[in-house]
């Protein structure tokens, strides 16, 4: 198995990548709620600033910056992929790994996460967050 290396940084930013399982889904922007929600439910347990944040059909882009003490992001986009995955109706195709771990096929079990170094990083990840959708 791989070995993911993850960066860590009490109050980092960070730009996150994150996918459904299946590429050709609508189920975020479908249910453009229920992530709301999730996102909400996430925060309100342990707080993160979203700084900017761009939702397609299957994938969501977004920058976050974590509280001064506080480095674990990891838990967070559990929390919502979790609470996003229990609100939809069972039924997705599943791979006999994710029958065997319990798991749904909603999500892609990993995700891209890039810490943000300085302002000029900051602004280029934003930036391409508000020029991505226009590219699909």
């Amino acid at each position: 198995m791989t070995n993911y290396r993850r960066n860590f940084v009490a109050g980092g930013s960070y730009f996150f990548t994150v996918n459904l399982a299946d590429r050709q889904s609508r189920l975020l922007t479908d249910n453009i709620e229920l992530l709301r929600e999730a996102f909400r439910y996430a925060r309100a347990r342990h707080p993160f600033q979203i700084e900017a944040i761009v939702v397609l059909p299957e994938h969501v882009h977004t920058i976050w910056t974590l509280p001064p003490d506080d480095l674990d992001y990891a838990m967070r986009w559990r929390l919502i992929k979790t609470t996003f995955s229990r609100g939809l109706p069972k039924g997705e195709r599943i791979s006999q790994s994710r029958r065997d771990r319990g798991e749904r096929g909603i999500w892609q079990r990993r995700y891209w996460e890039h810490t943000l170094r300085d302002e000029l990083d900051f602004e280029r990840h934003a930036d391409y967050i508000h020029f991505n959708p226009v590219k699909q």
